[in-house]
């Protein structure tokens, strides 16, 4: 089976320390066949990867020297925010990107991480606003491979319960769900839910399960690794998932467009 980690960030990302090397060693370790770079631009709070430049003619020495044992591809995760939607597509514009994930990782310009969205805010309208929100994305900025992490703010609410449960949201999500796939986009599992202790991957089980009920076919795997020893964790899980939802394919990227490879 051909494995894919499309999630991983080193130290062009502001969160992580981690050396590009050390983590294509830790997939080539792994029997991954290909992986993505995709570190972090988020203009919501003012940063980008630091000398961008510098970072693809990193990984261009890294394609180079570990082309015999890995493949792999130039990608980018974006913070997307429909009100800056004209600086992201200027940005995307401007690099030969092969696959580009857009997230949410805030909503009406506040972090979920670093600001204080929840406050005065119940989880039924924080985490519908932030849905809402997405769609509002979804429809502003055209250049995007796939949605990450769809329903992460789980893993940043302040509530007691912080569970996030499809049902409850069922006809925004849905909504998001045809959005991309009227726009030929698709989705990420990513495992990173586990890293922190929370049982789960983004999307969970239901969302990813009505993603195909719905004529989804585009989705990859990552491991939204920041430290080597993550790189392709849980892939198993995903796997697993997949087929019970009855996926037949997973995908790889060139050039932003979809390349399937069939899950054993």
């Amino acid at each position: 089976m051909f494995k894919i980690d499309y999630h991983i960030h080193t130290n062009y990302s502001s969160d992580s320390d981690s050396d590009m090397e050390n983590m294509i060693l830790s997939a080539i370790e792994k029997g991954i066949n290909e992986i993505a770079i995709t570190d972090h631009v988020d203009y919501h709070v003012s940063y980008e990867p630091p000398h961008y430049d510098d970072l693809i003619s990193k990984f261009k020495i890294m394609k180079e020297k570990y082309n015999s044992k890995i493949n792999m591809i130039l990608g980018v995760e974006i913070g997307l925010e429909n009100s800056l939607a004209d600086t992201i597509n200027k940005f995307i514009n401007s690099y030969s990107f092969d696959f580009i994930i857009g997230s949410s990782h805030s909503v009406c310009g506040k972090d979920l991480y670093f600001d204080n969205f929840f406050d005065g805010m119940d989880k039924k309208t924080a985490y519908s606003l932030y849905f809402t929100e997405m769609l509002k994305n979804i429809n502003t900025v055209e250049k995007f491979s796939v949605y990450g992490h769809i329903d992460f703010i789980s893993r940043y609410g302040t509530y007691n319960d912080k569970t996030l449960k499809y049902y409850e949201y069922s006809d925004i999500i849905d909504e998001i769900l045809k959005t991309l796939i009227n726009k030929n986009k698709g989705i990420e599992i990513n495992t990173s839910g586990y890293r922190y202790k929370l049982n789960q991957t983004y999307p969970q089980y239901d969302i990813l399960k009505r993603y195909k009920e719905l004529g989804g076919e585009i989705i990859t795997i990552g491991s939204d690794a920041h430290t080597p020893d993550y790189v392709a964790d849980h892939f198993e899980v995903a796997y697993e998932m997949l087929k019970k939802a009855g996926f037949k394919y997973i995908s790889r990227f060139k050039k932003l467009n979809p390349v399937f490879e069939k899950i054993n």
